[in-house]
């Protein structure tokens, strides 16, 4: 069954906020032919990790928010089998998936938008919900390479007007990450976790324990300004283009330490007895996967503290909350300090001269240290290049802004709200 979200219920209350959704949403409509009784509009939001940095991939726990920046479409049916998705500043896509080897990889498509699209259809039909063609608009507020997983909300997205407009609603929240993931790794050829398309896909702060064979996730308010902070990413403005041999190796080498015990994934092992075999994990795996291994199971554990905070948070009034939040900004600060010491993905291997995330974490630091105040950064996502994470007092937001910026250029910091919704097609007459 298709539940429709509200304008409102995506994009809030405001009066300026609704009029410029309105706005966004009849410009794309614009682009079609006759035939707008049967334009249909969507949303995906863009997704910003709380805690578990580069857990997900071997089964552990993680906490993430949807947040406010998102992918706009509007889409309609077609009937021949063909996807044309049109998104501003890049090339369209045009996607056959009708016969028998529409559904199959294409070599010369990978890492396109076009193996994505042919991917989600894929895997949809591989759970019995073959999904036709369609056409589509597509505008983005999601910045592209920025640690906000533009990637994860157009596959949700994707995956969204599929099941909307040819399955019916078939596909939970859940199946709608899942297939968004496989597409990713076996289409586009990028290897990757659940963590950010299970954002994207259920909306809200919502904190994942991927040790099953099917993830358990719990949605849980978290509202930072609530509690007098300033939630921002700060893009660096450094490309992940090159980047992926370094993100693949991450999981490669926690796995490494888990085959040593007969396993496949760190969860199913734990920290004491890879301490207890340090000298042979070296040998066998490396200090590098020693180190990524150990980072792991603070991490996981961390992970579950932080989404416990929340929860005392959501709860929480007066003296309470601000110990509550105090508790969980010392957990964020000690997740990124582990990513900086023990995971390593600060930046590029041997980039001596791309330290882009380690400046902007280094000087937030002392901003936060100088001013006397509380708050917290840490590396946000994959790493490497793009994006922190940074909580900062309200009443030091505009400074601190103007400090990044002076380094990253106009634009570089985003104050994020967290978005209830994932994925969604919205009731909005066009």
């Amino acid at each position: 069954m298709i539940q429709k979200e509200t304008l409102e219920s995506i994009y809030g209350f405001s009066s300026g906020e609704l009029e410029r959704a309105r706005t966004r949403y009849e410009a794309l409509a614009q682009g079609f032919a006759p035939g707008r009784a049967l334009l249909r509009a969507f949303s995906a939001p863009g997704r910003s990790e709380l805690g578990g940095n580069h857990t997900d991939h071997n089964k552990g726990r993680v906490l993430a928010a949807a947040v406010h920046l998102d992918i706009a479409a509007v889409a309609r049916a077609r009937g021949d089998g063909v996807v044309l998705i049109r998104s501003e500043g890049f090339p369209d896509a045009l996607v056959d998936i009708s016969g028998e080897d529409g559904l199959l990889v294409r070599p010369a498509e990978r890492g396109t938008t076009a193996a994505l699209a042919r991917g989600i259809a894929a895997r949809m039909a591989a759970r019995g919900a073959r999904p036709g063609g369609f056409e589509a608009s597509l505008s983005s507020l999601v910045p592209q390479g920025s640690g906000l997983s533009s990637s994860a909300a157009i596959e949700t997205l994707i995956a969204k007007i599929f099941d909307s407009l040819h399955c019916g609603g078939h596909f939970s929240a859940t199946d709608i990450a899942k297939i968004g993931q496989e597409a990713e790794n076996d289409f586009f050829d990028k290897p990757c976790g659940l963590m950010d398309q299970a954002a994207c896909a259920c909306g809200g702060a919502v904190a994942i324990d991927f040790a099953g064979a099917d993830p358990e996730i719990k949605k849980m308010p978290f509202d930072p300004l609530a509690a007098g902070f300033a939630l921002c990413v700060v893009d660096t403005k450094a490309s992940h283009a090159d980047l992926t041999p370094d993100y693949a190796a991450i999981p490669e080498e926690m796995r490494s330490v888990a085959r040593f015990f007969g396993k496949t994934f760190l969860r199913e092992i734990n920290l004491q007895d890879v301490l207890a075999c340090a000298k042979d994990i070296r040998k066998q795996a490396g200090d590098r996967a020693l180190l990524r291994a150990i980072h792991f199971f603070n991490e996981d554990e961390r992970a579950g503290k932080m989404a416990e905070a929340l929860q005392a948070l959501a709860l929480a009034q007066g003296e309470e909350r601000r110990r509550a939040m105090s508790g969980f900004l010392d957990l964020a600060n000690e997740s990124g300090d582990s990513s900086w010491r023990l995971l390593q993905n600060m930046h590029p291997q041997d980039a001596h001269d791309r330290q882009g995330l380690a400046i902007a974490i280094a000087l937030t630091k002392e901003f936060l240290r100088a001013g006397g105040l509380k708050g917290a950064c840490r590396v946000h996502g994959g790493g490497f290049a793009g994006t922190i994470q940074a909580y900062v007092p309200q009443e030091a937001l505009e400074a601190y802004r103007e400090k990044m910026e002076a380094l990253f250029g106009e634009g570089a910091l985003y104050v994020l709200r967290v978005r209830d919704s994932g994925a969604a097609e919205l009731s909005l007459g066009l």
